[in-house]
Formats: C-alpha cells, sequence, structure tokens
C-alpha cells in the first residue's frame, strides 16, 4: 500500500507544481486565514513526502486545497477515516443522556454492530447512531433539515419517562420549539416533552416554570421524584421531542430495576447541589 506521502508526492506531480510553488500558494492561504499554520516550508514538504512526516490538520487543509483534494480521503490515507467518526462515538461508553453534534453534510455511518461492552446506560444527545437500530430507523431522517432537528439517546438505564419514552429510545428534538408549554395538552401523550443540558449533562422530561425555577417532571410510572433548576442559569431547553423511534421490547433491559423498588434515577442533583429537589 503507498504511504500517504507518496500519494500527495503524485498529486503535486501530477500538477507539474515545484516545492517553490506549494510554498508560495501555501503562503497566500495563510494570510488569508491569518495563521502562519498553514504555511508550508519546502523543507517540511520534503519530509511529508519522502520521511513519512504527518502534516498538522493546518498543513493539510492547506495541501488539500493546493491539490484539489478531498479532505476526507486524505485523511483515510492516513488512516483516520472520519465517516466511522459516528460508529466510534458509541465506543465510548458514556453514562450520562447527552448529544452528539452531526453537521447537515456530515456522513452518516452506522456500525453493523458494536461490543458487547459498550455501556450506553446514560441518555445522550444525538446527531450519530445506535447500535441497535441500523439503517432502517434512520431513514425518519431522509428529507429532515438537520439545521432544525437534532437528535437524542435516552440511555439504556435512564427510565425517567417510561413508558412513554423506553431507555435505549432515539428521539427527534425540534430546536425551534424551546418555549416551554404551559397548557395545550389533553393527556399525558399530548404533553409536550423536552430535551434539556445542564452542566452534568442531559435530561429529558416534561417541564413547568415556576418563577424563577425550571421544573423537570419524570413520567409518573418512573417512580422518579421531580426535581428543579434555577432558570435560566443552570439549564438550557435543546428543544422539544417531536419523534421516536424506540424497541417496544424492554425485557433485557429490566435487570437493572427490581419489581417493586424505584429506577435508576436520572436525576442530576445527586451530583449537582445546586440543583433543588421538589416535595
Amino acid at each position: 500500500m503507498d504511504r500517504a506521502g507518496e500519494k500527495l508526492k503524485r498529486a503535486r506531480e501530477r500538477l507539474k507544481l515545484t516545492y517553490r510553488d506549494v510554498e508560495q500558494a501555501s503562503q497566500k492561504i495563510a494570510a488569508r486565514h491569518g495563521s502562519d499554520e498553514f504555511v508550508i516550508a519546502l523543507s517540511r514538504l520534503a519530509d511529508i513526502e519522502n520521511k513519512g512526516t504527518v502534516p498538522s490538520v493546518y498543513r493539510l487543509y492547506t495541501l488539500c486545497a493546493i491539490y484539489r483534494l478531498d479532505f476526507d480521503e486524505v485523511l483515510r490515507w492516513y488512516g483516520v477515516p472520519r465517516d466511522q467518526l459516528a460508529s466510534e462515538a458509541l465506543h465510548t461508553g458514556l453514562d450520562a443522556t447527552h448529544l452528539v453534534q452531526v453537521g447537515p453534510n456530515d456522513p452518516l455511518t452506522i456500525p453493523a454492530s458494536l461490543d458487547r461492552e459498550i455501556d450506553l446506560n446514560r441518555t445522550t444527545l444525538l446527531s450519530h447512531l445506535v447500535r441497535n437500530w441500523g439503517k432502517a430507523a434512520f431513514r425518519f431522517l431522509n428529507g429532515l433539515d438537520l439545521r432544525q432537528y437534532r437528535y437524542g439517546f435516552i440511555g439504556l438505564e435512564d427510565w425517567s419517562m417510561y413508558p412513554i419514552l423506553h431507555p435505549g429510545s432515539l428521539v427527534l428534538i425540534d430546536e425551534n420549539r424551546r418555549k416551554i408549554a404551559s397548557a395545550g395538552w389533553t393527556n399525558e401523550f399530548d404533553r409536550p416533552i423536552y430535551f434539556l443540558e445542564h452542566r452534568e449533562g442531559n435530561v429529558c422530561g416534561w417541564c413547568t416554570l415556576d418563577g424563577g425555577r425550571l421544573l423537570i417532571q419524570p413520567h409518573p410510572g418512573s417512580q422518579q421524584a421531580a426535581y428543579s433548576f434555577a432558570w435560566p442559569a443552570e439549564i438550557d431547553v435543546i428543544g422539544q421531542v417531536t419523534g421516536v423511534a424506540m424497541s417496544l421490547d424492554s425485557r433485557k433491559r429490566r435487570h437493572g430495576r427490581t419489581a417493586t423498588g424505584p429506577a435508576k434515577s436520572q436525576n442530576p442533583r445527586d451530583k449537582a447541589g445546586a440543583l433543588h429537589p421538589e416535595p
């Protein structure tokens, strides 16, 4: 297999560019960005092509611009598959519910399978993908404006909105619906559910504004107590949950709950002293 440096050298030679041409072009790019990090000196370019020196992200950007190369493809030459970023994120076990950033042009690669050791116990804000769903569950993303919507993962140990939202659910979040509604629903299924972010992570639930505090209300079936934050200093509303993909079989994950005992709390007041339990 050809080294990345050799491929870059061939790309330069195809364009009939000398080392001096590349250096001068890099200086212009650096001037436009106001940073010498983009400059590629003659000796550095020689080391990149012949000695296997790995360019910085700035110089890699410069080379791709000058050689008209696809940045993601060149990253793959160096063994960095950016299209697998979503999959790699799932290999990092995070206990808390959280958001995951995915831009409107970012690739969405779904892993066929992930190690059983992965811990997805905590609710997470996603724009990446979840192992249990495969490609089928993400077809509902087609045609959606990713600049308006974000995606959250309900942790495998987060029973706070069960049975409306099962642990392991993937939720669609509309960032344009951030205002907390105080009326307008007739039953619990119509009541808006919000995805929120605080300094300890993310939570998902019904919300009520009471003066200067935002009350987070879990579903009664979760057997979890309500809790509150100072509003808006301690918590942000990411948006309203407007869609969900979930498995109806939660039995495999119920071993963490007892038949009569309360579910494991997602209440962040256990870690954050500034949070106040409600009576």
